[in-house]
């Protein structure tokens, strides 16, 4: 099992329209093979700021299964414009 963990930091004043598109997004993200669980959970410290952990059953499931396919193009659409900088995305065993 592989953990993906992302802290994004969402441009001032967007993050509902954030946390509206993500409901959106997690549908897709949820249907991809490997896809086992993710939580996106909202600091408590600092406005506009979230911490995404999914777990994926393999590593190649996240980078090659998911990021190379038709359905990450639609939650770059819906998703990468609100990030200020761009999340360093990492994976733990």
């Amino acid at each position: 099992m592989i953990l993906e963990v992302a802290i994004l930091n969402i441009k001032v004043g967007l993050s509902k329209d954030f946390e509206f598109n993500f409901k959106k997004a997690e549908k897709i993200i949820s249907s991809m093979k490997g896809y086992s669980s993710h939580q996106l959970k909202k600091c408590v410290e600092q406005d506009d700021k979230y911490i995404l952990l999914v777990s994926w059953q393999t590593i190649e499931d996240h980078e090659v299964g998911f990021r190379k396919s038709d359905e990450y193009e639609q939650w770059k659409e819906l998703l990468h414009h609100f990030y200020e900088p761009f999340p360093i995305v990492e994976h733990y065993i």
